[in-house]
């Protein structure tokens, strides 16, 4: 208890004043210092407020959530259309740029995203009630054997197949249903259950880039490559190399996992028992949950989004009585406040223009063949660190788009345009450095045995193998 009070204090005392130092620096400094010819003052308050964020969420000097409310907080006071009045006006005569809209900050607490997440929490403290957590994750975790190290490859693979076909989000809500009665069959203090927390987020946004539907950074991609230039990629084609990459990926993650979080006991046994009373209410939530999962999986065939599904339960367990005011509390509201954050701050990047400001002033056109294709990617996974994917893609590809085709046969060597495109919506998945740079990834958090430290020192593991044996499949073998 000493210790992590000493630890606490470390951070108040001498952390928390150098990121507060650092911001006030980057708040108030000349806006040439940043090199970007035009920069407004809005969007150098942005980039303070990003860097006081992220090294919040980093060094974890505050509980995430808590630094999530107050980065919201503090661009509602000073970026955002009903900021401050003293801030709305440059006393220098500066151009102020454009603020955000109050209404959107203030919408991302109630973010499509945030109810696919609610609607995953209410599925699983339902399911729990009535035991099908325990037979689901029994069902699904047999093929794997006994032994811990199989019983998580069983996860990584599972939640790998689902994503390729289903939303990476609602892949990871649903499994995160079948994790808790696994994890109580091993000791609290054991490490493997961090290894089995974070083979959701891993295994979910890894598998994503196995089939073009799989996350919509590839659709972006394949848009762009066949629509636009002409160029044919088959859903196929696509599969035919990208599914063995998420195969060997999700091998690699499962190495670093046991290497990292060791299993303190060799076998996981489990055990059925028939302590709950089937009941009208039982059979609610089974035909429920099976409708839920369907809809997922058909999103593209039904046309009702996944994040529209999440709600079916929501309303059918709260109606029904399965769920009670009582049940409410065992949600974890913290998380939900926690990817607000990120989705706010995603937001300000792009609704102030600095996002696609920071993309533009890259002078691309003056860089060899082999650095554009690897700068760019590496961009695209950055960014979507911080916010969606989709929206990383959707902001670089089409500026990726216009500098491979004004480069022409340059880029044959390194594999063309397929390979710039694609590797772009390739690294924006491998992006998981933080509960908040995907939804997966704040659901492990959620659980409260993942740390951010821990995600970080996984996550950018992954980033970087998966980016250089991604960026050599592309460039090597080649779509």
């Amino acid at each position: 208890m000493t210790g992590t009070s000493e630890r606490f204090n470390v951070k108040l005392c001498i952390l928390l004043p150098l990121i507060i130092a650092t911001t006030l620096i980057l708040w108030f400094v000349p806006a040439g210092f940043y090199g970007m010819e035009g920069l407004t003052v809005v969007e150098q308050r942005t980039i303070a407020i990003f860097v006081f964020t992220a090294l919040m969420w980093m060094f974890e000097v505050i509980p995430t959530w808590t630094t999530s409310v107050i980065s919201i907080v503090i661009m509602l006071l000073t970026i955002s259309d009903s900021s401050v009045w003293f801030l709305r006006q440059a006393s220098d005569g500066s151009d102020m740029g454009t603020f955000v809209s109050y209404r959107e900050l203030l919408g991302t607490f109630a973010d499509p995203v945030i109810m696919l997440f609610l609607g995953g929490f209410i599925l699983a403290v339902a399911t729990t009630k009535v035991g099908l957590d325990v037979q689901l994750a029994k069902a699904l975790l047999k093929p794997f054997g006994r032994k811990s190290e199989f019983v998580l490859l069983g996860f990584l693979m599972v939640i790998g197949l689902f994503s390729m076909f289903m939303s990476n989000t609602a892949t990871a809500a649903m499994m995160l249903t079948f994790l808790a009665p696994v994890l109580r069959m091993l000791p609290p203090d054991g490490k493997g259950r961090v290894a089995l927390a974070l083979s959701i987020p891993i295994a979910a946004n890894l598998g994503g880039i196995g089939t073009p539907i799989g996350t919509p950074p590839n659709a972006i991609a394949l848009g762009y490559v066949n629509d636009t230039l002409h160029m044919g990629i088959g859903f196929g084609e696509w599969m035919l190399v990208m599914v063995p990459y998420v195969i060997v990926m999700l091998l690699i993650s499962w190495g670093l996992l046991l290497f990292f979080f060791p299993f303190k006991q060799k076998t996981i046994e489990l055990r059925i028992e028939n302590t709950h009373e089937k009941t009208w209410r039982t059979y609610v939530v089974y035909i429920t949950f099976a409708v839920t999962i369907l809809l997922w999986m058909l999103d593209r065939v039904t046309g009702i989004n996944s994040n529209v599904v999440a709600m079916i339960p929501v309303g059918v367990f709260c109606v029904t009585g399965v769920i009670t005011k009582e049940d409410l509390k065992e949600i974890n509201w913290s998380v939900l406040w926690m990817v607000a954050g990120g989705f706010a701050l995603g937001l300000a990047l792009q609704d102030t223009g600095l996002a696609s400001r920071i993309v533009n002033s890259i002078p691309f056109a003056s860089w060899s063949p082999v650095a554009v294709v690897l700068v760019s990617g590496f961009i695209g996974y950055f960014i979507s660190n911080f916010i969606s994917n989709t929206a990383a893609a959707n902001l670089i590809v089409p500026i990726i788009c216009a500098v491979g085709v004004g480069m022409g046969d340059t880029l044959l060597a390194t594999g063309g345009l397929k390979t710039l495109l694609v590797g772009v919506a390739l690294s924006t998945s491998l992006a998981m450095l933080f509960p908040i740079s995907t939804p997966p990834n704040a659901l492990a958090h959620s659980t409260g045995l993942v740390t951010t430290k821990d995600m970080t020192k996984v996550g950018i593991l992954i980033g970087v193998i998966g980016f250089a044996l991604g960026y050599a499949m592309l460039i090597f073998i080649g779509i």
